[in-house]
């Protein structure tokens, strides 16, 4: 066997090949984020062993720098491993006492962990073309958290120019309100307006709900608003709710893309009751191929669900807590998708409940059925069976 340690970075990787007596073949070399630069490894690994059985490629998961190199290497049906940042540093730490860090240095410590560590795990076809999934999950993750920040905007805006308006709607985030902000945005223009064409507006935006009763108390309550007085402020919520609009639709093409692929996938992980297109999506995404995970508690561990452990001599950690060290968006998936199961299937209910009963809080009683939960997945996933109570 031959082993190749990669460090990966922007516009160049850093390459170490070991033999099988960890003895390097070459100098570390550096070639260039290229199709020539590609080229040259490839060579150089063909020059130290033809046999692509006896090749192990090794480096680190440094997100979209790392990908064009993974699908070079998967192409050429190389075994790759996709090693964690964090693991690389402590294995590199633990060679020397010395405060040593360079990118041949690296390269070189991940070559030696694929000779070392037996744990590791190649990467896998299916998830490396599960990409594309975890990429619009993770998009669609960014846009929702942009549009949440967008909406504390809209209420600190309205707080300012109309602070009356949230007493006078069940929410201020509904498509009525925003139709009425984006024509009148401000007390003062409400006021100053047509009480039809306020009438009018309010009725079309809302699909019939709201009319002239709806138009006239907020008119009048516009005319007694203490709500100041600020063009540049107004200026900022038009602006402010025609992004959310903009996003929202974004976020509705997204999301139908993502229900296309999980209905090509035919995932079983969809017959759970509670989990949606969105969070099934993003669990999947995340994992990937569930084949690499021995068991379900080392997806716990790449979730960064399982607890922390410390004990030494007679010292043990009484309470241990949440690691949350692996995949944010596994976890935020796993965590909201437990939520709704729970609440609409009866055997998920029944131990969170026996949970609560016991004396834990309600985040800790959740994160107990997601353990259950994911256990579950993970059984589905290996064998393609339906959901069963």
């Amino acid at each position: 066997m031959i082993y190749v340690g990669i460090d990966v970075a922007k516009d160049k990787h850093d390459c170490c090949i070991l033999g099988p007596d960890a003895k390097k073949l070459y100098p570390v070399f550096t070639i260039s984020n290229n199709r020539d630069g590609f080229d040259e490894l490839y060579e150089k690994i063909q020059d130290a062993e033809t046999d692509i059985a006896l090749i192990k490629v090794g480096l680190e998961a440094t997100g979209h720098y790392s990908l064009n190199l993974l699908g070079s290497l998967i192409d050429k049906g190389l075994t790759t491993c996709v090693i964690n940042p964090l693991h690389t540093n402590l294995y590199r730490k633990g060679l020397s006492l010395r405060k040593t860090k360079t990118d041949k240095v690296d390269a070189s410590s991940i070559a030696m962990m694929l000779i070392t560590d037996k744990t590791l795990k190649p990467y896998s076809d299916t998830s490396y073309h599960n990409e594309e999934l975890k990429s619009l999950t993770r998009y669609r993750f960014d846009k929702v958290q942009e549009r949440a920040r967008l909406k504390v905007s809209i209420a600190r805006l309205v707080n300012i120019l109309f602070p009356e308006l949230e007493k006078l709607v069940p929410d201020i985030h509904m498509a009525s309100v925003y139709a009425l902000l984006s024509e009148f945005p401000g007390a003062s223009y409400i006021a100053d307006c047509h009480l039809t064409r306020l009438k009018n507006l309010l009725e079309t935006a809302s699909k019939g709900r709201y009319g002239r009763d709806k138009a006239i108390e907020i008119r009048t309550a516009a005319h007694t608003s203490i709500g100041s007085v600020m063009p540049v402020k107004s200026l900022e919520l038009k602006h402010t709710i025609h992004l959310i609009h903009v996003l929202t639709e974004e976020i509705e093409e997204v999301e139908t893309v993502i229900k296309k692929i999980m209905d090509d996938s035919a995932s079983p992980i969809m017959t759970i009751p509670g989990i949606s297109y969105r969070m099934g999506a993003m669990i999947l995404a995340e994992v990937g191929d569930f084949s690499r995970f021995e068991n379900a508690d080392q997806i716990l561990a790449f979730a960064g669900l399982s607890p922390s452990t410390y004990q030494s001599g007679q010292l043990e950690s009484g309470y241990a807590h949440m690691e949350k060290r692996g995949s944010r968006y596994l976890r935020y998936a796993l965590f909201n998708a437990t939520k709704f199961v729970c609440k609409w299937d009866e055997t998920f209910g029944s131990y969170l409940a026996k949970k609560i009963r016991e004396g834990k809080h309600y985040n800790v009683a959740v994160s107990h059925a997601a353990k259950k939960l994911i256990r579950t997945i993970y059984r589905m996933e290996l064998t393609g069976e339906a959901y069963r109570k």
